[in-house]
Order: C-alpha cells, then structure tokens, then sequence
C-alpha cells in the first residue's frame, strides 16, 4: 500500500491551482469540440478563453488530429541536435513567412516560457558575439508574465509569481506597467495618451549605462496580469529608445501571436517591429506543446559567424521541433490561412468589444479593456478579500456553462477565433447574470 491515496485526485500536484479548493469541490473537463468544452456527464461548457488563451482555431480540429495520427506512426520522434528531419525545416519557414518580414530565424521549444528564457540566451550571446560583452543586464516591466523559469520570472513583474522564489537572477531591472486608471476607464483599444511612460527606460539606461543592458522584454499586450492595452504611441517609443541605445527589443507574444490580436503577430497589428518575437500557445493550437523564438537574421549571423568550428549556440530542449509538434503546427497554419482566422478576428472584435462593453453598468464591475479578440473586465474586490469576488464569478460562470479566466478581480476573455456571434451574446448574457447574483 506504499503511496497510495484514497482519493484518485490526490496525486496530482496542480500548477498554478488553489488544490485543496479543487480537489474539495472538482471542476472536470472530459472532451471539447470547436467552441465547447463538455463535462464528464456531458454538459456543454462555451470556452470563452481559448483553453488558455491558445485554441485560436477551437477545439480538436480533423485536419490536426489527422496530422498529428499520420506522424506519430511515420516519425514519432528525432533529435535536433547534430540531425533533423525534413517537417521542423518545413515549419521554420512556414512560420518566417507569415512573421513580420525581418524576422526569420525561428529557434524551437516547447513552451511560452522556454521561448523567453531561449530569447533571453540569445539576446545575450548576441551582445557578446559583437562585442558588447559587458550588456548582460535584462529589462523587464511591472506586470509582465513571461513564464516560469528562472530567467522569464526575474524579468517578469507580477509580484506573487516572484516571491516564493528568493533573489532569482542578478543584474534585472524593470520599467513601469503601463496601466492608469487615471486617464481613464472603460477604454476600447489604444488609450490616447500614455506614450511617454516608455522614457521610463531611459531612467534605467541613465542609472544603469547603455552599456550593461542586453535587452528588454515586453508583452505587446500584458495579457496574464489582466489585458493591459498599450497606449498608442508607446511602443513606437519603446523601440526608438532600444534602437538608440543598442539594446534589443522583445516581445513575447506568447498570448498575441497567430490572430489574437487580428493580425499574425502583434507587431503586424501595432506596426513595430521587435529584434525578437517569443511565441507558443496558437503555434500548434495548443495540440501539441510547441514554442518558438523568432529572430532577424543579424542575430543569427552574428552568434553563428562569431563562433569557432562547432556548436555556437549552447542551448536547446530535446523536443525542439518535435516531429509531433511540427505537424500539428502545419496543420494549425494551413487552418488559420485557409479559414481565414486572423481576419475573422479583425472582423469579430467588433461586436465581441461591442457586447464586453455592454457590461459597463453590471454589479461590481469597475473597469473594461478591449483589443481585438481580447477583453478584462475588472471587479472591485472585496474588502479584505482580494480576488475572492473574481473566484467566485469564475466558478459560478463554470456551473452556468462558460469557461472565462480570472487573475486577482479580473476576468479576462480571449475566445476561439471561430467564435459566432451567438456565442459572443451567451458569453455576455451568462456573464451578466452570474455578476448580478454574485455579492
């Protein structure tokens, strides 16, 4: 009897999941087809997260599934390093040619947050590779999510996410989040003023010197601390301070890549272009873990031509372009083109921002951000209880049928791209009276 549990949920350990409260009261999800999710006894659940924030094309799509059987019995798996085999190759460009053009050096991983500790790496072994050896420290902002290994937790700015951990990396810094009540609420898309909350990193480059700073990470569009739209201008501005100042642009678009956003990639809807793109999630359509970072070929050349006969970079994961992986990641591509998803997106947000917005005057709600295929809707909390209100509206909404995500008092919505406009009604009609019956 070494080990054993009585209860069959005992065994798993959950991330990022209060257990005790789940495994006392379980919320289980048995299968899922297009915009549903559906329990075990089979009651339908509308996902209005996209699983989280990565089914851009819905759920367990035939062309995938078939992609993903097909592989696994002709190559089930083949190293990357020192080999390859022809579909990662394949993928690489599949992915250049839809990436901003500049962009078209693709480095596969298996996730968001190994995407930003790769970019991390890469950015570092750039700064050396030019000589610039001295550039190793990284720059992240308050509020950023960048993953969970070491390097994506120290750059990232999300207090709770960081505190268990001790000191984690030296030598990291961070500018300020860009969220402001102040100048308003209730926005839809791009606030008009905030642009210059990006001189905040010449506060660090004149506290710091330009030439101890490697690279800064951001999040086109904050998405886990609760959808923090950019305001117009800033990120415009974050690139010219970068460029002037050698440092290398990140944007971890691990939420904001393939279609969220209406575009290919963030940097296509905002029109900036980073030095590197993290991204996973929608890469595959979450079917099969995959992440990739996405650099301009001087990066490449430089680390590469720099180098001694050889390994040049010493880094990667024994699943860098899984054979899996890469077919589901064709299969995903060639459904966002041929289903036209990106421009779905665009054409969606529309009336998706139109019926979030509708909930300005529910119960408890104090605030709505909106952009693209992306909506927060923020709570005020409870006294003494933060995050509790949200918890609940989360759970209650589960009961009621819909799949919404929580972070602190904030629900946040980022539903399939193939979402119908009588999803996007039950989406708010379901969110409306779960708010009005919650205290």
């Amino acid at each position: 009897m070494h080990g054993s549990r009585p209860n069959s949920l005992d065994a798993f350990w959950m991330p990022f999941t209060n257990n005790r409260g789940f495994k006392a009261q379980p919320r289980l999800l048995a299968r899922a087809k297009d915009m549903h999710y559906f329990t075990p006894d089979g009651r339908p659940v509308l996902d209005g997260t996209a699983g989280l924030w990565c089914v851009n094309a819905g759920h367990t799509r035939d062309r995938i599934v078939q992609a993903i059987a097909h592989q696994a019995a002709e190559l089930d798996f083949a190293p990357t390093f020192q080999l390859g085999h022809p579909l990662v190759f394949e993928m690489a460009s599949r992915v250049a040619s839809i990436f901003p053009q500049g962009l078209d050096q693709v480095f596969f991983c298996n996730s968001g947050s190994e995407a930003v500790d790769t970019a991390l790496k890469i950015a570092l072994a750039y700064q050396k590779a030019i000589g610039q050896g001295s550039r190793t420290r990284l720059i992240g902002r308050e509020r950023g999510y960048h993953g969970v290994g070491f390097g994506g937790v120290s750059v990232g700015g999300i207090g709770p996410n960081r505190r268990q951990w001790g000191p984690l990396l030296p030598g990291v810094d961070h500018i300020r989040h860009t969220h402001d009540p102040a100048s308003g609420t209730f926005v839809r898309g791009q606030r008009e003023c905030g642009a210059e909350l990006a001189d905040d990193l010449e506060r660090l480059v004149a506290l710091h010197g330009a030439d101890t700073i490697a690279a800064v990470v951001v999040e086109p569009l904050a998405g886990s601390t609760g959808v923090l739209v950019p305001p117009k201008g800033y990120l415009e501005r974050l690139r010219e301070i970068s460029t002037k100042h050698g440092i290398l642009l990140i944007f971890d678009e691990v939420i904001t890549g393939f279609g969220r956003l209406g575009a290919a990639t963030a940097a296509d809807h905002f029109g900036v272009l980073p030095d590197m793109i993290c991204c996973a999630k929608g890469l595959t359509n979450a079917a099969v873990p995959m992440g990739a970072v996405v650099t301009r070929p001087e990066i490449y050349d430089a680390v590469v031509q720099s180098s001694p006969p050889g390994i040049e970079l010493f880094h990667g994961y024994t699943y860098s372009g899984h054979p899996l992986a890469a077919a589901a990641g064709m299969a995903a591509l060639d459904i966002y083109a041929e289903e036209g998803l990106f421009e779905r997106a665009r054409q969606m947000s529309q009336p998706f921002g139109d019926a979030i917005h509708g909930l300005q005057g529910a119960r408890h709600v104090i605030d709505i951000r909106s952009l693209g295929m992306v909506a927060a809707i923020e709570l005020e909390p409870r006294p003494g209880a933060p995050g509790a209100r949200a918890g609940e509206v989360f759970h209650r909404c589960f009961d009621s049928g819909l799949l919404v995500r929580y972070t602190g008092d904030i629900i946040a919505l980022s539903p399939p791209l193939i979402i119908e406009r009588a999803h996007i009604d039950e989406i708010a009609d379901k969110l409306s009276a779960v708010l009005a019956s919650v205290e």
